[in-house]
């Protein structure tokens, strides 16, 4: 392909068919405009670390109208601001979400003409740009909590044509203005925050993610003042909102004392381990029951498993399926918190997800089961 148009309209093929009323947006959009540059991971890296890429000249659209994230920042380190030299080893802090998720996500938006939304987490200005093109710049504020995104963006899209109000703002702290008829993050929060609740209005809808998990919820607010929905089947992943550069360091000391310690307590493992990362329904109740456990595992060459379990104040467990056994040390025992877990989701019928509803409001703001049995705060 020779024009990006061409390519442009062939991701609007792709990503639309269940949201036509996008695909002039995505087909109208120069993606590759917003992001000139990227990072990608480096195979086989040790440890972990990410080089920059750039438009192939034989294919120079193919990548930037593909249906893919393409991460704009490790740690402090835009993109934009990088050499082909660098190779940073931190996490992504900013990117431009895969286009699929983007329209999927606005298509529940479903904003209407005159419509006033905010777009929370400006990033490469992506959503912002369909936001604007569909509705009309006067009708979109985009936030982002760093200044040089807000300032590369607004650049972009200026380039061709579109000029949304762009807002350097923390999103878990006071907003601009109020009075929104829809609310789009992508970025994840936990709780929602009482501000964005505050300045939407009645009738109008929230979609966001939740910090820690991959539910993706749409929610509307009622006449009372609460804001109720539900979650979405298909999962959806997002960084978390940040106030610094870059985000907490990983519980690699933690770790340390974890990977082969005897720990405090043994006891017999009753079940298989569970692969957190392939029952991310399970992770996503573990993580709304005790928030921030971060998870790492490993394969044997034999095939058996290992999990760990750790928290920031030091407790750890570890889970071995060839010796059968956990190990626990630290002022909290984390697996006994995964088995609880289980258990009660076992007991409720291993309800889907996307089943559970959700309250936010003044005085709580919560996930529910399907029975309303069960309760997970936010």
């Amino acid at each position: 392909m020779t024009d990006w148009t061409e390519a442009a309209r062939k991701l609007a093929d792709e990503v639309t068919a269940a949201a036509p009323e996008w695909h002039d947006s995505v087909s109208s959009t120069p993606r590759h405009q917003l992001v000139p540059r990227w990072w990608e991971p480096i195979p086989d890296s040790y440890p972990f670390a990410w080089g920059l890429r750039t438009p192939q000249p034989d294919q120079p659209w193919a990548e930037a109208y593909a249906d893919e994230t393409l991460v704009t920042r490790v740690g402090a380190l835009h993109a934009d601001n990088a050499d082909l030299s660098d190779r940073p080893t931190g996490l992504p802090t900013s990117s431009s979400t895969l286009p699929g998720l983007i329209v999927r996500m606005l298509h529940l938006l479903d904003p209407h003409e005159q419509d006033q939304v905010l777009d929370v987490g400006t990033g490469s200005g992506y959503s912002a740009a369909l936001l604007a093109h569909r509705l009309g710049d006067k009708q979109v504020t985009s936030i982002d909590v760093d200044r040089y995104l807000v300032a590369a963006a607004r650049e972009r899209l200026a380039g061709f044509g579109r000029t949304p109000r762009l807002e350097v703002a923390d999103a878990t702290g006071s907003l601009p203005d109020a009075g929104y008829d829809r609310m789009i993050a992508t970025v994840s929060v936990r709780p929602v925050p009482p501000a964005w609740l505050d300045a939407l209005r009645p009738g109008g809808k929230i979609v966001t993610t939740i910090t820690g998990t991959s539910l993706l919820i749409s929610a509307e607010k009622h006449p009372d003042g609460v804001v109720r929905g539900r979650v979405q089947p298909d999962p959806a992943t997002f960084m978390r909102t940040r106030r610094e550069a870059d985000y907490p360091a990983r519980l690699d000391h933690v770790y340390d004392a974890a990977r082969d310690r005897p720990g405090t307590e043994t006891r017999q493992l009753t079940g298989p381990v569970p692969d957190l990362w392939g029952d991310w329904e399970l992770r996503c109740l573990y993580e709304l029951d005790s928030p921030d456990i971060e998870n790492r595992s490993a394969t044997r060459d034999d095939g058996s498993q290992l999990l760990w379990l750790l928290a920031a104040d030091g407790s750890w467990a570890r889970a071995d399926s060839e010796s059968r056994t956990v190990r626990q040390s630290g002022p909290r025992r984390l697996w006994d918190d995964l088995e609880r877990v289980q258990a009660i989701w076992t007991a409720a019928g291993r309800f889907p997800l996307h089943t559970m509803t959700v309250e936010l409001g003044a005085d709580r703001s919560a996930l529910l089961s399907p029975d309303c049995t069960w309760t997970l705060e936010l």
